[in-house]
């Protein structure tokens, strides 16, 4: 096909990348229980909004039917309702705008890239679907920090900085799965604690030297530069969302050597609502953390995954 780029030909990708970046941001990012999928709009243009969404700020009220004689009945009639009174409820539009944006641009000479081109171009979206979910977690990671409603403080005892946060969801009644992102720092000092044994809460494959559970929260092992600073990331699953528009990804002759230039373009971001952001919290420093804990004494209870 032809465009302004001096009648060269150009192949577009944007559909087969979408589908791509989707694929392995759902296998390969860290933060995909507390985002969930990979929202992606292809074809986006300069627009600043990425979606609307529906919200309103109206708290559910908890009241009592009154059978008082003298409510919707006797003096009342007409006046007043048994059921209390009405709420109007109206939602706003809540503009979630991108965040950054990030590009490709890489040559293939058919001379120097011993491969066939189409192969050479399949394999380069993969990999750089890869590097910009690298890219994701990092963002997503410095999101929920600067996101966090408290710090829990420093991590001298993984069990009370648990026990915090388990008192923090139980008062907030937090009715979905909790996760605790934390560094392998912190990761040791869980497998090594004297309380994780299965009637503690905590659930343990020492085949695996792995556990899913500490205080009945989820713990996921993550990579300290997508910590944003912090030991320990407490959030419950499924409360944001992470999205990605993509201007283009094309290949397109070149002028300049036999081969063609791959290249991409599109804006990224992530939005939880503040009302969510109330469940998350963070804690220690991940170049600070230490862990007094105590060896088990007994043997670990195994489960078997």
């Amino acid at each position: 096909m032809a465009t302004e780029n001096n009648n060269l030909p150009v192949r577009i990708y944007q559909k087969q990348f979408i589908a791509m970046m989707q694929t392995v941001f759902g296998v390969q990012s860290t933060f995909t229980p507390t985002f969930g999928d990979l929202q992606a709009l292809d074809g986006i243009q300069n627009n600043a909004i990425a979606f609307s969404v529906k919200a309103n700020d109206v708290p559910v009220a908890v009241g009592s039917y009154n059978t008082d004689p003298n409510i919707a009945f006797g003096e009342g009639t007409s006046k007043s309702n048994r059921f209390g009174p009405m709420k109007e409820i109206v939602y706003s539009d809540i503009d979630v705008p991108y965040d950054f944006n990030w590009s490709f641009n890489e040559g293939i000479d058919q001379f120097t890239v011993n491969t066939d081109l189409d192969s050479a171009v399949a394999d380069r979206l993969n990999l750089q679907a890869q590097a910009k979910t690298r890219l994701f977690n990092g963002k997503l990671g410095t999101y929920l920090v600067a996101s966090a409603a408290a710090d829990l403080g420093a991590v001298d005892d993984v069990n009370k900085v648990f026990e915090a946060a388990s008192e923090r969801y139980t008062d907030l009644e937090v009715v979905v799965p909790v996760r605790a992102y934390v560094t392998a720092e912190v990761y040791n000092a869980i497998i090594d604690h004297q309380l994780v044994t299965s009637y503690k809460g905590s659930a343990v494959n020492i085949d695996e030297n792995g556990i899913v559970r500490f205080r009945d929260i989820v713990v996921t092992k993550t990579p300290t530069r997508y910590m944003a600073g912090k030991a320990i990331i407490f959030s419950p699953d499924n409360i944001g969302r992470a999205f990605t528009g993509i201007n283009v990804v094309r290949t397109i002759q070149s002028e300049n050597f036999a081969g063609v230039a791959l290249q991409g373009a599109g804006k990224a971001g992530q939005w939880i609502s503040d009302d969510n952001r109330q469940a998350i919290f963070t804690a220690g420093t991940s170049a600070t953390t230490t862990t007094s804990t105590v060896k088990p004494t007994t043997t670990t209870t195994t489960s078997h995954a």
